[in-house]
């Protein structure tokens, strides 16, 4: 009977010993892996770790970035362009057109600056001054300023003369000069320019003769500005006139031409001796 019992206890162990073993092989064949498996798994830990970046690599590329991106790789510069002389004949052309324009260019630029000057010396001039109207004053503080300068008074800013004209002389006055001249001549004044009508000089006065008379070439005015002597073709220019409430106002921008050789409405002889010889006849 014990014999039988140690038998079945024995086969009870082993059949545990049995189950087990199978039981730790099963477990043991579940989790197992294969060799190849275990190779590729080795080979990408390696490829991880070879492609891990430190801080101071993704630093480095941060900087790289900042600065243009990727760096590019030197190439060897082209070859230089061998040197072609330039065509003479084109050289000439060249040369030929920039004369040209240039001879052109400098016409045309002396021919505006001529009409500029030219239209700037007809252009009527507003802010006063020659080539606007003047307002001379009363004409009776002419006619005292006539009277200090024996017989004539200078007005610089008008470039012009004006002396006293007489009342006496009117009849003859109107037959010849017109209605812009006779204003100020009824009012017992005339204003003349005072460019000597021969070749532009300023007349002067002269204080002996009481006659205008032009030291370049010895042409001689009464005081009217009417011819008396010399080369001049007529008499002295003057300019037109208007009189207000007493007082002359003078259009030194409209000259009106002098009145033709022998006109002589006044009368008017010199007076003394001449400033210039040689010019009366």
């Amino acid at each position: 009977m014990i014999v039988v019992i140690a038998v079945l206890v024995l086969v009870a162990l082993a059949a545990l010993l049995i189950i087990s073993a199978l039981g730790r092989r099963q477990a043991e064949t579940v989790g197992h892996l294969s060799r190849e498996t275990r190779q590729r798994d080795r080979r990408s830990r390696k490829a991880a770790a070879l492609e891990a970046q430190s801080g101071r690599d993704v630093e480095a590329a941060a900087v790289l970035a900042r600065r243009g991106g990727d760096l590019v790789p030197v190439t060897e510069p082209a070859p230089p362009v061998p040197f072609v002389a330039p065509d003479d004949e084109e050289i000439g052309v060249y040369r030929r057109q920039f004369l040209n324009r240039s001879i052109i260019g400098g016409f045309i630029l002396g021919i505006s600056a001529f009409g500029a000057g030219v239209l700037a010396y007809l252009w009527p001039n507003s802010s006063g001054g020659f080539g606007s109207k003047i307002s001379v004053g009363k004409i009776s503080d002419i006619e005292t300023k006539i009277a200090d300068g024996g017989g004539f008074a200078y007005y610089p800013e008008g470039r012009m003369w004006i002396t006293a004209y007489p009342a006496n002389a009117l009849e003859k006055a109107r037959k010849v000069y017109s209605a812009a001249e006779l204003t100020g001549m009824e009012a017992g004044v005339l204003a003349l320019y005072q460019k000597c009508v021969h070749l532009g000089c300023r007349v002067p006065a002269c204080a002996t003769s009481k006659w205008f008379e032009c030291g370049c070439h010895g042409s001689q005015y009464n005081q009217a500005g009417e011819k008396k002597a010399g080369p001049a073709p007529r008499g002295l220019d003057r300019f037109a006139m208007e009189v207000s409430n007493g007082a002359l106002t003078v259009n030194t921008g409209l000259i009106i031409q002098g009145p033709p050789i022998g006109t002589n409405t006044t009368g008017q002889e010199a007076e003394g001796p001449h400033c210039v010889s040689g010019g009366h006849h």
